[in-house]
């Protein structure tokens, strides 16, 4: 990773119970916030479109789900 890299997409120490899954959900979850982050922000700064901004999102959500359903967490 570059130092431009790590400004725009920093990663926080995972402090849980430790497990493969636990650590990979973990950092699918912050990729998740952050590019819903990114967003958010252009879509308040008038970049894209509030319809864009909800399709994006929703494909972010549905990505997340995905990868919490493939480390077969219970619900």
């Amino acid at each position: 990773m570059t130092i431009k890299d790590d400004f725009l997409y920093p990663r926080s120490s995972y402090h849980g119970d430790f497990t493969p899954e636990n650590l990979l959900f973990n950092a699918n979850l912050q990729e998740f916030t952050q590019r819903a982050s990114l967003i958010c922000g252009l879509e308040t700064s008038g970049k894209i479109s509030p319809e864009e901004a909800y399709d994006q999102l929703k494909k972010l959500w549905k990505k997340l789900k995905k990868s919490r359903k493939n480390l077969n967490f219970d619900k």
